[in-house]
């Protein structure tokens, strides 16, 4: 255990939050879960249990992930690009179809679902990073640099879009700042730019969910014209924001999340408020606020470009999902599936935004480490000067 302690590095202020969400959606997932494990006819523990598991895989993952240099991730984005596709268009065809959407697919002996979009944000991320860093003297390049770029994004977007609408956006634009921080033409964006709006209206007015997009939309337009089942979700979030008050019902107090769908993921912020109020809603958006206030400290440190591309991609992927889970809780957005990263319930969600959380702590020890050794040398180089200076004879 003190080996593995030693030999954990990288920005202790992003450890400290990890294990701080971490413990918090224990509490939140055990509180929320009472009338899943009645349907289901299990105990509530049961599935604490089964959640802690993956809460420990998740920091298992991060740790070895973090352990892993990051210039590795070069190498596996493509593999991981050439996997996610594939799987992406599988899971359209035939993947298992929940809330009248194919997002997942279901692994064979153990029957988990497994969303594979979550692996196509970490491909995505890591493959644009890489292929920006290479791409740096022909990054003007039409047919060298932009196509390649373009067609990665566009490709994964229309295959998460048709399922997974606001996911797709959010990685949609998190490929454009990561274009705009890698020295791409604005030209060259405004075009991207466009060729995304075109997928995003064919996926509203044409895609298999076209009905539940568009009614999505009307419902947050025109809540008071809303038939209330479907605004139900959202009504119920507002409720319990608005009872939770400044310090919160307490910690397994809540009563909404008898009638919230889904008070352990989509809302499970709406919960937290609740339980611990205003002062825990906000104490949580400060947590990731905190976050991504750490990983621009080490994207500007970062010697290298693609460590720097890595760390920005992956936090702001991140951060962006986080907010738009808190703003669908407090009514600002329209009702989505989008997660609140290491705080919701969900196996394939933890896993996957465990290694991103690795990945840019292995950004942060190379920094520590490159740090350490020019700290080391310059000692050693004040040492030599004194010694030589201590041989040089006094002048008579």
């Amino acid at each position: 255990m003190q080996n593995m302690l030693n030999k954990t590095k990288g920005d202790r202020w992003i450890w400290l939050i990890v294990i701080l969400l971490s413990i918090w959606s224990l509490l939140a997932v055990y509180s929320a879960t009472g009338t899943l494990a009645y349907k289901r006819g299990v105990g509530t523990e049961a599935i604490l249990m089964k959640h802690l598991m993956f809460v420990v895989g998740g920091l298992a993952l991060m740790y070895f992930s973090h352990l892993l240099d990051y210039k590795y991730y070069a190498g596996i984005s493509k593999l991981l690009m050439v996997i996610t596709i594939p799987l992406l268009l599988y899971t359209l065809l035939f993947g298992a179809n929940v809330n009248e959407a194919s997002r997942w697919v279901t692994i064979p002996l153990i029957n988990q679902t497994f969303q594979t979009s979550d692996m196509a944000k970490l491909a995505l991320i890591t493959f644009l990073a890489r292929t920006l860093t290479r791409k740096q003297e022909n990054i003007k390049d039409v047919k060298k640099a932009f196509l390649p770029i373009m067609g990665s994004v566009c490709v994964v977007f229309i295959l998460i879009a048709l399922a997974n609408l606001s996911t797709a956006l959010m990685l949609f634009g998190v490929s454009i700042l990561l274009l705009i921080i890698g020295r791409i033409s604005v030209k060259q964006i405004a075009i991207v730019c466009l060729g995304g709006l075109v997928l995003l209206t064919a996926v509203v007015f044409l895609g298999p969910r076209r009905k539940t997009y568009v009614s999505r939309i009307e419902v947050f337009m025109h809540p008071e014209k809303a038939d209330p089942d479907k605004s139900f979700q959202a009504n119920q979030s507002k409720i319990a924001i608005a009872t939770g008050g400044i310090m919160g019902k307490g910690p397994g107090n809540s009563t909404q999340r008898n009638f919230l769908p889904h008070p352990y993921s989509d809302f499970v912020y709406a919960l937290i408020i609740e339980e611990y109020g205003l002062v825990g809603g906000l104490a949580l958006v400060v947590l990731y606020l905190l976050f991504l206030w750490r990983c621009i400290l080490i994207v500007t440190q970062s010697p290298k470009a693609f460590g720097a591309l890595l760390a920005a991609g992956l936090s702001f992927s991140l951060t962006i999902q986080a907010f738009a889970n808190m703003a669908v809780a407090v009514g600002l957005g329209p009702v989505t599936g989008v997660p609140l990263p290491l705080v919701s319930m969900g196996g394939t969600s933890i896993l996957f935004t465990s290694v991103a959380f690795g990945i840019i702590l292995s950004v942060s020890r190379d920094i520590d480490e490159k740090k350490a050794d020019s700290t080391t040398s310059d000692k050693e180089k004040n040492k030599e000067k004194k010694v030589i200076i201590g041989e040089i004879p006094a002048m008579a």
